[in-house]
């Protein structure tokens, strides 16, 4: 009796690393089909929409920005012998991924977006697709890993390649979510997977890494929420007081930021160290000023993988931003709301980013920065 192949659909960007994940599961046997979504759409030649992304007439001033990358995806999808899909979620990350994000920066935090795109698009309309297309599985070029206990209990791993580890990333997951998903690129660092796509003779083996927001690309951030935020002036003033300025709004800053434009008593370089909503105003400070540093945090919005929360107090390692090294602590609940204290004073948190907590290379899962 022949055993029934898994079929298993690869959310193909066109960049290298998707296209090597689709090229190992066709190597290992997989009943494989490709997929390029479609989920936003700009002309080449700026921020605005583009009128069709039905056909392309070869004018550059038209060309909306995905048709680059659908091209290697089909050429990889050629290569590999597999059929290529093409979908369109536009409207639903329009409708979910950009309206929080817009909706973030109006309150004046700073969101992640690729975090929430994983929530709610990759691993939620393209898993809803899958399962209607008759699909087992979905397949993406995420370095993370994953394990399943007899039990059935999925684990989110942290990928053998520490550097671009992206389970900060995908720490919104849940375990219905997991047990849809493979993940083939875990075990391997990126110089292996571009030896990997020149021994497959893919088309994308030495294509630069893409870079910016999640399917949006690389944009001048402050002109894209331009679009959508109101200038709200007010005025900046250092931490001891001294007025020294007026900013555009606060949504446009963020903690940390170096800030530009501005003249202080010195030549030191000046940063965002707090915005006060209640005033409109915009604080600024030297590196080492006390407001930029924290010793702890609240975190609300928490998501716990396993779907349990764990024994509190935890002892584990955190991260509040992609790639950053981890930093000890200590999980805590005070008052129904978790704490998380830091070994060592942590510089520039953002509201509105996530704290994601590891332990023995386990991402546990995590929450918003309040």
């Amino acid at each position: 009796m022949k055993i029934k192949k898994e079929k298993i659909l690869v959310a193909m960007s066109g960049g290298v690393d998707s296209s090597v994940a689709a090229a190992l599961l066709v190597e290992h046997g997989y009943d494989v089909t490709g997929a390029y979504m479609i989920n936003y759409q700009t002309s080449s030649s700026g921020l605005g929409p583009t009128s069709s992304d039905d056909e392309f007439t070869g004018h550059s001033e038209a060309k909306p920005c995905w048709v680059g990358d659908y091209r290697d995806a089909t050429r990889v999808a050629a290569k590999l012998g597999i059929p290529l899909l093409k979908l369109d979620f536009k409207k639903e990350y329009e409708e979910t991924v950009l309206k929080y994000m817009f909706d973030e920066y109006k309150k004046g935090r700073t969101p992640n977006p690729d975090v929430m795109c994983n929530r709610w698009v990759k691993f939620g309309f393209w898993l809803d697709k899958v399962r209607d297309l008759g699909f087992d599985k979905i397949a993406t070029g995420h370095y993370a890993g994953l394990q399943t206990a007899d039990s059935g209990l999925h684990t989110l791993m942290q990928a053998k390649d520490d550097n671009k580890d992206q389970t900060y990333f995908l720490h919104q997951l849940n375990q219905e979510q997991l047990s849809r998903t493979l993940f083939p690129l875990g075990d391997y660092k990126k110089d292996e997977v571009r030896e990997l796509a020149n021994r497959f003779d893919l088309p994308t083996a030495n294509k630069e890494e893409s870079m910016g927001i999640c399917f949006v690309g690389e944009v001048d951030m402050k002109e894209f929420l331009q679009s959508k935020i109101k200038l709200k002036p007010g005025k900046i003033v250092m931490s001891s007081g001294e007025v020294i300025g007026e900013h555009e709004g606060l949504a446009f800053y963020t903690i940390g930021q170096r800030h530009l434009g501005v003249q202080s008593n010195d030549t030191k370089s000046l940063f965002v160290v707090e915005k006060r909503f209640e005033t409109n105003e915009l604080v600024v400070g030297y590196d080492n000023d006390p407001l930029l540093f924290k010793s702890e945090i609240e975190i609300e919005d928490v998501n716990w993988i396993t779907g349990q929360t764990p024994d509190m107090p935890l002892k584990c390692d955190v991260r509040l931003r992609h790639r950053q090294e981890m930093q000890n602590a200590e999980c805590k609940m005070k008052n129904d709301k978790l704490i998380v204290e830091f070994e060592e004073k942590q510089r520039a948190v953002a509201p509105g980013q996530f704290c994601v907590f590891y332990l023995d290379g386990e991402c546990l899962g995590g929450g918003v920065i309040k």
